[in-house]
């Protein structure tokens, strides 16, 4: 994608950090990346609409993790377990999410990105899982 590669070839010279949700394995992860080559500070991330994770014990926008992160090294990602994509889907929590994320770098300048994700395209996927993790609740889809 031309657009990208030029954001990119451009963006190298300060933070730029993203939210994305991973599918691995029959779980759904949320990782906070910071894709740039300076540190990012005082990451918050906003969702909409709000959702919950750890079968829906949790509302993910509440974690200290997307509420204050004061120093986001460069190219550092933290990763946390949304659920299983089986317990995500099956309580019908929002497969459209935007991510908005603001921060600053060390000379104060702020930024703000929204990201959309759509979490149906995790829907239907299918993966094996071992005996143990079968004994633990979790089936092959």
């Amino acid at each position: 994608m031309p657009g990208l590669k030029h954001q990119r070839a451009t963006s190298t010279k300060r933070p730029d950090v993203i939210v994305d949700f991973i599918f691995d394995n029959g779980l759904l992860f949320i990782s906070i990346e910071n894709i740039g080559d300076r540190p990012a500070l005082d990451v918050t991330t906003q969702f909409d609409p709000k959702f919950a994770g750890l079968n829906g014990n949790r509302e993910i926008s509440a974690m200290p993790l997307f509420r204050n992160i004061e120093f986001l090294a460069p190219h550092k990602s933290i990763r946390t377990l949304l659920d299983s994509s089986s317990a995500y889907f099956g309580r019908n929590e929002p497969a459209r999410i935007s991510a908005r994320i603001t921060y600053h770098d060390s000379s104060r300048k702020r930024y703000t990105v929204t990201i959309h994700h759509n979490l149906e395209i995790y829907k239907d996927i299918s993966y094996v899982v071992n005996s143990k993790e079968e004994q633990d609740g979790r089936t092959a889809r």
